[in-house]
């Protein structure tokens, strides 16, 4: 049984290590991009709004979530945090707060296409591992 963990502990800490190339990325991206599908798909502005809001909760949530998951390693963190500033920024944004202007109604489908936008370039700037990025997708499933 030590054996099983030990194994378990080395495994996980070069798993931690790999930066991500496809997957949680990718997952993240599809959540963004199916918030913005939904976006597109409903009628009313006040729906639209709360679809955007309720997304920008639950990644929060994940992330907040995440970054005290013991595994990850300070580089994870901070990427983390940077990664949640961004989603902060766009609620902030969506909210018209913190110095933002409130997205109008007629906005709100660009607008979400915007975020999705700035989610792919947050890729290229914020690296994190891939138990880190599966630790998010994993609670954004079970939030949803």
């Amino acid at each position: 049984m030590k054996t099983k963990i030990a194994l378990l502990s080395i495994v996980l800490m070069f798993v931690t290590a790999l930066p991500i190339k496809a997957g949680g990325k990718d997952n993240l991206q599809k959540y963004f991009s199916n918030t913005a599908a939904k976006v597109k798909a409903t009628e009313n502005p006040v729906e639209k709004r709360q679809i955007l809001n309720a997304s920008f909760k639950d990644m929060t949530y994940a992330l907040d979530k995440v970054q005290n998951f013991g595994l990850l390693s300070d580089n994870d963190r901070a990427d983390l945090a940077r990664l949640k500033s961004i989603v902060q920024d766009k609620q902030d944004e969506l909210e018209g707060i913190n110095g933002y202007e409130k997205v109008s109604d007629s906005q709100l489908n660009n607008f979400s296409n915007y975020v999705v936008q700035s989610m792919e370039q947050a890729d290229q700037t914020v690296t994190i591992s891939l138990v880190a990025a599966l630790l998010i997708v994993i609670l954004i499933v079970l939030i949803v």
